[in-house]
């Protein structure tokens, strides 16, 4: 039974998503729509509005060339008390040809009067606006048409606040309401009637009129407040850089606001830089951690780009709810606020370091994605890739001795368990439907990136790749660039073919590369590695032998002491050992940086791994996925898997150590039979208890996550008694069950290990207790951790309890998906959360952030069976309106249920070899 903390799940969802083609869904059939003030205000030009042209359909995807926005104005009368909002948008726009009609963006939106300002003509023309797909396409008709030149759209309109998280919604926290705009990836039209793709940047002078005394947060510095009557008031905000409208921020409400010092000017920035902290009321002194680290990341970041931080001010946002863990806003990142708020001086290590890291990442979006944009959607790879690139690289600099190198090694290796499906996406592929832009946020774009830009500097050398990648920012700063665009700025700064070569190779076709390396000891003083390429698959896999090449920057390293490395081309290559000797063991990826997978025969595993505690951690950790890849593949003894699981376990290194869990517990949800069940949880016991035992009392930061990490894997997995005990009564001081609460019983990391554990074994009483807590602490982390334990109670008792609060208002939107997706991967009770959702599918899907409901087919990913599988087309089958989007999800999710069951003889003769 594998615990899923919210932030496993958000990974989980990114590693398995599914390809397929880009189909049109149901919920992109036309919608064409127009409200009744709308309508009402067309009426009037109806006899002089042309008729919509019969043959073109409306864009599913990217809008025509032909027509760009170069500024808009915004005033919004903006109350989070309200119901609505409404106001105007003046949008100045060029149009290559004269035209009748342009296509534009909106959704949900009720505009009471369009029209459009043509230079020269003293009359403005009237205009049809009407929405035709339910993803927010829309047509605006002129009546007599515009010619080609510059004119401006003027629309007054007024929409609903969301209330599930998407566009401009509005939440309540302990009786305060604020409204927050979730504009990524095309959210902004649900507020904003406009031009929402990445690549049509413009300006933005923004005025919001709201309640007196509440914060307004924008992209640009406020620049005047007055009194606009009412009770209310009026904020105007200085004109913006260009920029898209998925980065557009607007937030108010009764906010926390922490001011910083101003962070000094430096070599690259010749001015003082404003940073502040915005937090729902009563939690701003919790913002001080995250304040306190930024100076130093932004300097580092600077330093390293040699690029000053392109905005006015740098607002750290912690949003009372936001649908994911951070977006990227200009100069207003905003987090959801269990990601950032810490109460005390020192946050527990995991949530540390997950701030940290989540930190850098949008610190780094400030250059990639904000002032250098993919145009459309297919190179999101190029702002996120290099964003979760540059996290290590900076955080490593600010804490040499902290990990950060092996996390990144971790997380580059996650993407090749999605990339070793056949139904895997490339990183860079076409996208022709709005409903599969998401779909492109998984572990290809950015941890399959970041493992494939890390080789590339690793291999050709940062003094080569990174002067290179400045001149990119520099070249296209304020506008956009695609994937040719940065092929050849990096192709002429650094003149190296290969380098180029490589990032296509591996940018532009799916999978993981495998490299049978045999050695040839034939000829005395002349050994040689023979090296194959293909494509890594596993048992079971439907993927064809299409004889799929890459170009790979290959490096080994072996006993001869001598790394050596070699651009491979060629579908088999030949290289000679330096010294001409036979080496008695080859590493064939040396430093673990290169994005691909080796097998070898047995004798040649058996002498690597001899030498496994001399090697460097990042190279284990290719070692141990490389065997485990072996394994899935058919192609590695059981003996030697669990070799490596003693070598692991043995390791001093956290990420080393953790490596194989997931793996041993997908084997222990699905192939340990009951009889076999005491042997199993045995050898667990066995390989982790000590290493428990002797990191209970440390005092490093590492040393105490892996230390949360084990405990929870021994007490859920290994099922061992004084595990759970510990754990147990951890939760039970934390909430105060049968005793005062002592809120230091539990630290962040150990929430939802402890929680599950009770759940399961202090009964009805406990869990009622804990559902009484969750209405009482204000803690995020807490609210997701006991909804993810809440999803895992046994107790048949208690399923009606636990499945009406997922639905109930006493639970939140995320919160709901995380307890649901637990509940559907806790083995006792499986079969019966399953039966509920198919008979509750609407209810969950109205419940879940909209944005994620096209991954609901990953709640059945948990399962092994053919049966199941089929009830889950079935249900997609019917449903498919209410989830747009989905049909990767659900490509994603067949595949790996019958890649589980392709596994299971495999998977039972492993189990069963334990005595």
């Amino acid at each position: 039974m594998r615990i899923l903390s919210l932030p496993a799940l958000l990974a989980g969802l990114m590693l398995l998503t599914a390809c397929g083609p880009d189909n049109k869904t149901t919920a992109d059939k036309p919608a064409v729509q127009s409200t009744a003030s709308e309508q009402a205000a067309a009426n009037e030009t109806a006899a002089q509005a042309p008729e919509p042209s019969v043959e073109e359909q409306p864009p599913a995807g990217k809008l025509p060339d032909g027509v760009r926005p170069t500024a808009y104005r915004l005033d919004l009368n903006l109350d989070p008390r309200q119901e609505q909002f409404g106001g105007q948008v003046e949008i100045d726009i060029e149009i290559d040809e004269a035209t009748d009609h342009i296509w534009m963006h909106g959704n949900n939106i009720d505009v009471t009067d369009i029209k459009a300002l043509v230079p020269g003509k003293e009359a403005p023309v009237s205009a049809h606006y009407r929405q035709m797909l339910e993803s927010g396409v829309v047509r605006v008709d002129f009546a007599g048409g515009v010619p080609a030149g510059k004119i401006t759209l003027r629309i007054q309109y007024q929409a609903p606040f969301d209330k599930n998280l998407a566009g401009l919604f509005k939440v309540e926290e302990k009786g305060e309401a604020y409204a927050l705009a979730k504009s990524e990836s095309i959210q902004a039209r649900r507020f904003l009637p406009g031009f929402d793709e990445p690549g049509l940047k413009a300006t933005y002078d923004i005025s919001l009129i709201i309640p007196k005394g509440y914060k307004a947060i924008g992209n640009a510095p406020e620049t005047s407040r007055t009194d606009a009557g009412d009770g209310m008031e009026k904020v105007t905000f200085a004109q913006t850089r260009p920029m898209p409208t998925y980065l557009l921020s607007l937030a108010v409400g009764p906010f926390d606001v922490v001011e910083r010092p101003a962070i000094p000017a430096n070599k690259y920035r010749k001015h003082e830089l404003p940073l502040r902290g915005f937090a729902r009321k009563g939690r701003g002194k919790d913002l001080k951690y995250i304040l306190d680290v930024t100076p130093e990341m932004l300097r580092i970041f600077e330093e390293q780009l040699q690029r000053p931080y392109p905005f006015k001010k740098l607002d750290i946002v912690a949003a009372p709810q936001w649908p994911s863990g951070a977006t990227e806003l200009s100069a207003a990142i905003t987090y959801r606020e269990q990601r950032i708020l810490v109460e005390g001086d020192e946050p527990a290590p995991g949530l540390r370091l997950a701030l940290l890291g989540v930190h850098a990442h949008e610190i780094a979006h400030m250059w990639f994605g904000n002032l250098v944009t993919p145009p459309w959607w297919d190179d999101l790879w190029l702002k996120e890739g290099f964003s979760t690139w540059g996290t290590p690289l900076v955080l490593t600099l600010m804490e040499p001795d902290g990990g950060h190198d092996l996390n990144a090694a971790v997380r580059a290796i996650s993407a090749m368990k999605l990339d070793s499906l056949a139904s895997t996406r490339a990183i860079r592929e076409p996208i022709v439907d709005n409903n599969n832009i998401r779909n492109a946020y998984d572990a290809i774009t950015y941890a399959k990136s970041l493992g494939v830009i890390h080789m590339v500097d690793e291999f050709f050398g940062a003094e080569t790749f990174r002067p290179a990648l400045g001149r990119y920012i520099e070249t296209f700063a304020d506008g956009v660039a695609d994937s040719p665009d940065f092929y050849r700025v990096i192709g002429d700064e650094t003149n190296s073919p290969q380098l180029t070569d490589t990032f296509r190779s591996f940018v532009e076709q799916k999978g993981v590369p495998l490299l049978q390396v045999n050695m040839d000891c034939s000829k005395d003083d002349a050994a040689a590695v023979r090296i194959t390429q293909q494509r890594y698959k596993p048992l079971g896999s439907p993927i064809a032998d299409s004889g799929q090449q890459w170009s790979i920057p290959f490096c080994m390293r072996s006993s001869s002491g001598v790394a050596q490395c070699e651009f491979l081309t060629e579908k088999e290559q030949v290289i000679d050992i330096s010294g001409g000797q036979c080496p008695e063991w080859v590493l064939p990826n040396a430093n673990g940086s290169g994005y691909y997978r080796f097998s070898m025969d047995e004798k040649s595993w058996q002498a690597l791994l001899a030498q496994f505690a001399e090697l460097a951690p990042t190279e284990q950790l290719s070692v141990i996925d490389s065997a485990f890849a072996a394994f899935e593949a058919g192609q590695l003894k059981s003996n030697t898997l669990f070799e490596v699981l003693r070598l692991s376990a043995n390791s001093d290194k956290r990420q080393v150590v953790e490596a194989p869990l997931g793996y041993l517990a997908k084997y222990a949800d699905h192939y340990v039979e009951p009889q076999q069940r005491d042997n199993w949880q045995a050898f667990l016991a066995k390989l982790y208890r000590e290493k428990v035992k002797s990191l209970q009392d440390s005092g490093d930061n590492e040393n105490k996550l892996l230390y949360s990490e084990l405990l929870g894997f021994l007490a859920v997995e290994a099922k061992d008694a004084d595990a759970r005990k510990l754990l147990q009564q951890k939760a039970e001081k934390f909430i105060g069950f049968n005793q005062s609460r002592d809120p230091k019983a539990l630290n962040s990391d150990l929430y939802q290990s402890a929680l599950t554990v009770a759940v399961q074994d202090s009964g009805k009483a406990f869990v009622e207790k804990l559902i009484e807590v969750r209405s009482e602490l204000d803690d995020p982390l807490f609210d997701s951790a006991s909804a993810n334990a809440l999803g895992r109670v046994t107790d048949p008792a208690l399923l009606h309890t636990v499945q009406q609060l997922a639905l109930s208002d006493d639970m939140g939107a995320r919160e709901a998906f995380g307890l649901i997706s637990n509940a559907l991967a806790e083995p006792a009770l499986q079969a019966k959360n399953w039966d509920w959702l198919q008979h509750n599918f609407s209810a969950v899907v109205a419940k879940i952030p909209e944005q994620w409901r096209r991954n609901t087919p990953r709640f059945a990913a948990n399962f092994c069976d053919a049966n199941t599988l089929k009830q889950a087309q079935a249900l997609f089958t019917q449903q498919q309106k209410l989830v747009p989007g989905y049909q990767r999800a659900l490509s994603q999710t067949e595949e790996s249920i019958n890649l589980c069951v392709a596994l299971k003889d495999k998977g039972q003769e492993l189990v069963g070899s334990l005595k």
